[in-house]
Formats: structure tokens, C-alpha cells, sequence
């Protein structure tokens, strides 16, 4: 007996409302999902994807976005002519979806605990003591440790993995026949992501849920995926099994997709023998917590940590959450303070600078961020951006401007894009323009935290491709924090491993990735996604 299809979307188009020339952002989309089956949908940013899970579960916003025809169907019920009070009753008991950020998904001034029986006090009648005892066999179910504390943390109580456990327990406590999971494992490290997919997949086995991914990460596509929607500009470009995508692609595009994705395998590079730019030497941080009655804890966050990154040399810091990369990259750029130890720069060690004395040292040293739309001031148009350290160090605005102009052909972007507004652009274009704003001050040193983790994989490339060709092309050192092992292969020199706050293997990437010597750096190395697959050459990985 076949599984029944749980999802069915025929011939959907979705048009942005108002638009004058009727402006299709998905364009005549049919997918058909079974029980039990798992469908990736992947795509570049503003192919459709997240569109695509919006209308399933009619969250469309309604002064932006409609359907403007096909259907939707649910087991027997289209989603697309439901009433919202309808609509109301199918979300959770029948679908439910986890979304990208559990930050934002959940309510930070409400405990977890009753976040997720709120779902219970909806859409049931179970009585209290009942409702938290479902809510804790959840908890168990998605294998948080000590429940009763889970159930009464606040959301920034937890780690980010934790958060995602939450999410998946409140989408998953009616037992839905459709999970959307749009994104859910895009800003979680190697190992915790590796458990968020089991965990789906395990929850998924236990109810034959229908399960709708969306992501831009091919290892974790080729790990879950029994078929694969490729989409781009809002159609469906490939349909196939998973097999079939990544070995066998028939489409340019596709192919291009694929191929993007970075191998585990580092790239040979000849040992670097430059000056010595930074010198981080026997650097701790300890975080103390405030208690009651002015009693508290120390968490020291990083612990006696030593390294050097040379002129023109490509250093990266990898590990889990918590693990203590950012933290170092954050007392690098003296963004917070270190509690001791010393931040060399050629020789200068601005550990010790505080205040008036530390600012004539800010233009030596810059960050990238993660998020690059929350780095760009909303107000200030891109080309006020980049030049603002440049004004603030005393260039001439005319100087500041022609100097803005050149940067931004430098990223890729063209001059007259510095009268536009950072929403006007897409993520791995504002990523460009914050790269771009860094380099403005010419630093000797330049602070990657997390800056290509967020961006498909496509623009992913291209942004690897830049840093590397502005590293080439300038000399500039460069501190590359990130938790993907793959973009670490291919763009770091030198690796160290962090774990716990402490640095507990270093050496080149070669010797990192290839003959790891502590079992933390293999447990890291066996859990990167889709670790089996030779993605740029189309064929399962031959390991060394």
C-alpha cells in the first residue's frame, strides 16, 4: 500500500499586490508530497522557496502578497479557500512549520514551557496538569535535557540548538501531518545541526509526517532529502531524487547550484612566511553572572588562547555554539574587553589601550558581521555607510566618496549603487557592501565572524571568491571565524579548533582536515553534512 499524498500544490501563482506590471514572485508551482517523504525545495535567495511555505500555511501577508491562482491542498482541504478562523485550526494539528531563527519565533518574556502548551490550550481541551504532561514528554521526545528546567527557562536561557528543540516541539506537539521546516539549521554548528536532522528524521519515522524542507545547504540536502525542487525566480527549474540532483543534474542551473557547494577537501597552499600582522598571546575572557544578594559565577568564555595571523595569511577559528570563536573576535577588535592577555598588532599591543587612547588603533583592525543587514544603518544610504570611518578619521568627503566609489567596484557592485538604501538590496550584496565599508580604512587586519554563513551557496562563492581576491590583491591578514568546515577547507590557511573556550588543536588546514589529531576535531569533521558527497564533481567524496 502506497503512502497517501499529504501535500499537493497545483498550478500556484503568488503576484506582489499592486504591482504595476503584475509581478509574479512564484509562477505556476505544482509540488506533491507523501507521508513519510522528505522534499527539499532549494534555490537562491528570491527564488520563491519561502514564499512557497508562507501560502501553504497562509501566512502570506496580506497587503503585500496573494495567490492569484492554482491550489493548495492539505490531505483533502484547500488551504487556499479556508477561512482564516479555518486556517487558524489547521495550523499545528494538521500543519505546522519551524522557521529559520527561534529567536524570533518565540517570545522572549514568556517562558517555553508555556509557549508550547498555549498550542494545547488552543486547539484542545486537555485540562492543565494533563497539558503540562504532554508538554514534557515533548521535551523528552526531542531530547532536551532536564525537562523541568526547559520547561521553565526563558528563550535567552537557552542555547541556539536548544531554541530549535523548542520550535520543533511546539510544530510537532499535535502530531501535524505536514512539518515546513524553512531554514532551521542555516546558523546552528556541525554537530548540533547534526542532531537537529536526526531529530526530524527520528519524529518524522515515529507519525510519517510529510516533511517540507527549504534550504540552501547541499549537505544537508543530500543527508535528508528523498527528493529535490530545485527553484529559481519563483519555477520549479529540476524535479528529482536526491540521486538524481547531485549526480546527475540536467539543468545549467542546477548544475551551477551544486557545484558551488565548497568540498571538506582543503586546497594545497605553500606555508606562509610574512611579517607577523596579529599576535593574540595567552588572551582569556570570563564573563561573571549576577546573582542574588551581589553573589554570582565566573564562565570564562576563552581560555589562554595563542595565535598568529601573518601578512596575507587566511587563519580560521572553527567550533561549536558556545565554543568561544566569537568571543576572541570580539576581544580581537576590542569590540568588548579581555580580561588579560595581549592583542598584538605589528607589535602594538591595544589590549592595554582603553578609550581616546584605543580609537587611533580602530582603523587597523575590521569586522564583518553575520548579519549584514543589521550592520548597515537603515536610514543611511550604503555610500554614507562606507564612508563614515573614513569622515571620522579626518579624509575630506570628496576624497571619502571618490575613495567609496572605487571600493564599490572592488566588491562587484557598481558606483552608482551608493545612493541606494541597504533594503534595496539582496543579502549577499549587502554582505559585499559591509566587506566594502571594512576595507575602507585600508586595515592591516580584517575579522570575518560568521560572514558567509547566512548566504545561499551560490553567493556564497562569490563572496569567498572576493575575500580571497582582495587578500591577493591587497595582503591583508584575515581572522575567519566560522562553525562550516567546508568554507574553512577552502579559504583558511591555518585552522584552530576551539572547544570550551580553548584552543585544542592548530596547525595548517591540510593537517587540520585530512589527519586530525584530537577526537573533538574528528567528531566535528564526521558531523559536516553531506561529508559522503563530491559535490563540485558530481560523485560520492573518496575520502583520504
Amino acid at each position: 500500500m502506497t503512502n497517501p499524498t499529504i501535500l499537493k500544490i497545483d498550478d500556484l501563482s503568488v503576484n506582489v499586490i499592486g504591482s504595476a506590471r503584475d509581478q509574479r514572485v512564484v509562477k505556476n508551482l505544482s509540488v506533491e508530497i507523501k507521508a513519510g517523504e522528505t522534499v527539499c525545495v532549494v534555490g537562491e535567495s528570491g527564488s520563491g522557496k519561502s514564499v512557497t511555505s508562507l501560502s501553504i500555511m497562509g501566512l502570506l501577508p496580506k497587503d503585500g502578497l496573494k495567490a492569484t491562482s492554482g491550489s493548495i491542498f492539505v490531505e483533502n482541504e484547500d488551504i487556499l479557500v479556508a477561512s482564516t478562523r479555518r486556517l487558524r485550526e489547521l495550523r499545528a494539528t494538521r500543519m505546522a512549520m519551524v522557521f529559520q531563527e527561534p529567536m524570533t519565533a518565540l517570545n522572549p518574556v514568556e517562558k517555553v514551557g508555556d509557549q508550547i502548551e498555549e498550542v494545547l490550550r488552543v486547539h484542545t481541551r486537555l485540562g492543565k496538569r494533563e497539558r503540562r504532561k504532554k508538554v514534557l514528554a515533548m521535551l523528552e521526545s526531542v531530547q532536551l535535557p532536564e525537562i523541568d528546567r526547559m520547561y521553565g527557562s526563558y528563550p535567552h536561557q537557552l542555547s541556539g540548538g536548544q531554541r530549535q528543540r523548542i520550535v520543533i516541539a511546539m510544530a510537532l506537539i499535535l502530531e501535524p501531518r505536514l512539518l515546513i521546516a524553512d531554514e532551521p539549521t542555516t546558523a546552528l554548528d556541525v554537530t548540533t545541526q547534526k542532531q537537529i536532522l536526526a531529530l526530524i528524521r527520528d519524529l518524522q519515522k515515529k507519525h510519517n509526517t510529510a516533511v517540507l524542507f527549504i534550504t540552501h545547504d547541499f549537505g544537508v540536502v543530500a543527508e535528508i532529502a528523498d527528493r529535490i525542487v530545485v527553484m529559481k525566480d519563483g519555477e520549479v527549474v529540476e524535479v528529482g531524487t536526491c540521486a538524481d540532483i547531485l549526480a546527475r543534474p540536467r539543468e545549467d542551473y542546477t548544475r551551477m547550484l551544486v557545484s558551488s557547494v565548497p568540498s571538506l577537501i582543503p586546497r594545497k597552499r605553500t606555508a606562509m612566511t610574512s611579517e607577523i600582522v596579529l599576535e593574540v598571546a595567552g588572551l582569556n575572557k570570563t564573563y561573571t553572572e549576577k546573582g542574588f544578594f551581589g553573589r554570582g559565577r565566573s564562565v570564562p568564555a576563552a581560555q589562554d588562547i595563542n595565535l598568529t595571523v601573518r601578512r596575507g595569511e587566511i587563519v580560521g577559528i572553527v567550533g561549536e555554539s558556545g565554543s568561544g570563536k566569537s568571543t576572541v573576535a570580539r576581544c580581537t577588535v576590542r569590540l568588548i574587553d579581555p580580561t588579560s592577555g595581549a592583542i598584538r598588532i605589528q607589535g602594538t599591543d591595544i589590549a592595554q589601550f582603553t578609550g581616546s587612547t584605543l580609537r587611533p588603533m580602530r582603523d587597523r583592525i575590521q569586522i564583518v558581521f553575520q548579519d549584514p543587514y543589521r550592520s548597515l544603518n537603515p536610514r543611511l544610504r550604503v555610500g554614507e555607510s562606507i564612508i563614515e570611518g573614513l569622515l571620522n578619521f579626518g579624509t575630506r568627503r570628496e576624497q571619502a566618496l571618490a575613495m567609496a566609489a572605487e571600493l564599490m567596484r572592488v566588491v562587484g557592485l557598481e558606483p552608482d549603487a551608493m545612493r541606494r538604501y541597504p533594503h534595496q538590496f539582496s543579502g549577499g550584496q549587502r554582505q559585499r557592501i559591509c566587506i566594502a565599508r571594512a576595507l575602507a580604512l585600508e586595515p592591516d587586519i580584517l575579522v570575518a565572524d560568521e560572514a558567509v554563513s547566512a548566504l545561499d551557496v551560490s553567493v556564497q562563492a562569490q563572496v569567498l571568491a572576493l575575500i580571497e581576491e582582495i587578500r591577493v590583491r591587497t595582503g591583508i591578514a584575515v581572522l575567519f571565524i566560522t562553525h562550516d568546515l567546508r568554507v574553512a577547507a577552502q579559504i583558511c590557511d591555518t585552522i584552530v579548533v576551539m572547544q570550551n573556550g580553548r584552543i585544542v588543536e592548530d596547525g595548517t588546514a591540510e593537517s587540520v582536515l585530512v589527519s586530525p589529531k584530537q577526537d573533538y576535531t574528528r567528531a566535528l569533521i564526521d558531523a559536516a553534512p553531506g561529508r559522503d558527497w563530491d559535490f563540485q564533481n558530481f560523485r560520492p567524496a573518496r575520502h583520504p
